[in-house]
């Protein structure tokens, strides 16, 4: 990467949302950098991918373990050091699955807020100077990915995913509280999907589950991960004037 386009690091880009956000960002100019952990060849779909939309658009893969916070310093530090600048940083990774209250354990909450709060603090942490250092035309951005079920009192919270609530309510807070400390050079917002891509295994890959919850929401269809991806690339890039902002992109589930 020259640095002759903007770069944007992504994590959790193999597949779903998270690669419709690298080919969306790609087709817009930006150069991605896209980490997964353990799917390395759904990460090889996703750069051929944005090399079919994108041709110009370098791509990065890396392998990220957000588990491992002591990687994630390392490799925060290293893209810090050597990237020749860096514009966008995506907090789309994360991990979901049930944690039935009466089955939760300490470890299991662990490894929620590891996975979904503290390692997009620690990448934010390390890589707010270089993207502070941004020329786009509204500074470096931050984008996370919430969820419309765990915003506190604005949410729809679910039964059975404790754990998980708890961590993304803290990457709202997150959001909230670095759009302000690092104002004015690095814009802070989140994206809270409703369901954009149902869950692939579960009780919530279930026809008729889905169709309870799509009874639910106002337009009537699930969203593509492409509806968010879009969302995502406006905040990043073009919404100059939104920090602390969170878009709800779930059909209107919210107000229901």
């Amino acid at each position: 990467m020259k640095g002759d386009r903007p770069i944007a690091i992504i994590t959790g880009a193999a597949k779903r949302v998270g690669r419709a956000i690298a080919v969306a960002l790609a087709k817009q100019g930006c150069d991605i950098i896209a980490t997964y952990n353990t799917s390395s060849a759904a990460a090889e779909v996703t750069a051929e991918q944005v090399q079919i939309d994108a041709p110009r658009a370098t791509i990065i893969l890396k392998q990220l373990d957000l588990e491992d916070l002591n990687s994630v310093d390392l490799l925060a530090a290293q893209l810090s050091e050597q990237l020749p600048r860096l514009d966008v940083l995506i907090h789309n990774a994360s991990l979901y699955e049930p944690t039935p209250t009466q089955r939760l354990t300490p470890e299991a909450c662990q490894r929620f807020y590891r996975v979904n709060a503290l390692a997009p603090l620690m990448l934010s942490r390390t890589l707010a100077g270089k993207l502070a250092s941004s020329k786009l035309p509204g500074g470096g951005a931050i984008v996370t990915m919430c969820d419309i079920h765990a915003m506190g009192a604005l949410g729809q919270p679910r039964r059975d995913h404790l754990a998980y609530s708890m961590s993304k309510a803290a990457l709202l807070e997150m959001t909230l509280v670095l759009a302000r400390e690092l104002a004015p050079r690095v814009r802070v917002n989140a994206v809270a999907p409703g369901v954009v891509a149902f869950p692939e295994a579960g009780r919530e890959s279930d026809a008729d589950a889905q169709a309870r919850y799509l009874s639910r929401v106002p337009l009537a269809r699930a969203g593509t991960p492409a509806d968010a991806a879009e969302a995502v690339a406006w905040l990043a890039l073009r919404a100059h004037y939104c920090t602390g902002q969170v878009i709800n992109v779930d059909g209107g589930r919210s107000i229901t």
